[in-house]
C-alpha cells in the first residue's frame, strides 16, 4: 500500500466516523437554515459599512460606535441559534479527531512507532485569551 492509498483509507474512516458525520449535518443544516443566512448576510453588510466608516478621513466616531453595537448585537444573536451552537459543538468535536490525527502523524514522522503511537493530550479551556496557541 502507498503513502496515498493509506491517506485515502484514512480519508474514508474520517468521513464514516460520526463525529465527521455530526459536523456534516450541522454545516448542512446551517446552509439550509434561512433567518440564519439572513442574518450572516446582515452581519456582513454592517461590517462592510462599518470597514468604510473606519477607513474614511473625515472618521464619524459616533457612527462606528453605532455600528459596532450592532455587529455585536448580530454577531450574538447569530452565535445564538440553535443551528450555530450545534455546529460549533460538532466543530471542536471535528477538530478534536483532526488534532489526535495529526499529532500522531507528527509522532511517526519523528520515528515513534506507528503501531503504538497515541495522541497527545491537550488540555483547552476553550478560551483563546489565555492561550499560547493550537496544540
Amino acid at each position: 500500500m502507498t503513502v496515498l492509498e493509506a491517506v485515502r483509507n484514512l480519508g474514508e474512516a474520517i468521513q464514516s466516523d460520526e463525529r465527521f458525520l455530526r459536523y456534516a449535518k450541522a454545516k448542512l443544516d446551517n446552509d439550509k437554515d434561512s433567518e440564519l443566512q439572513s442574518l450572516i448576510g446582515q452581519f456582513n453588510i454592517v461590517r462592510m459599512n462599518l470597514d468604510e466608516v473606519m477607513t474614511n478621513e473625515n472618521r464619524d466616531e459616533k457612527k462606528v460606535q453605532e455600528l459596532n453595537e450592532e455587529l455585536r448585537k448580530v454577531y450574538t444573536e447569530i452565535m445564538s441559534k440553535g443551528s450555530m451552537v450545534e455546529y460549533n459543538a460538532a466543530k471542536v468535536d471535528l477538530d478534536s479527531l483532526l488534532n489526535d490525527v495529526n499529532s500522531v502523524i507528527m509522532q511517526c514522522v519523528e520515528g515513534a512507532d506507528p503501531k503504538t503511537a497515541k495522541p497527545e493530550v491537550h488540555s483547552c479551556s476553550g478560551s483563546c485569551e489565555s492561550c499560547g496557541g493550537c496544540h
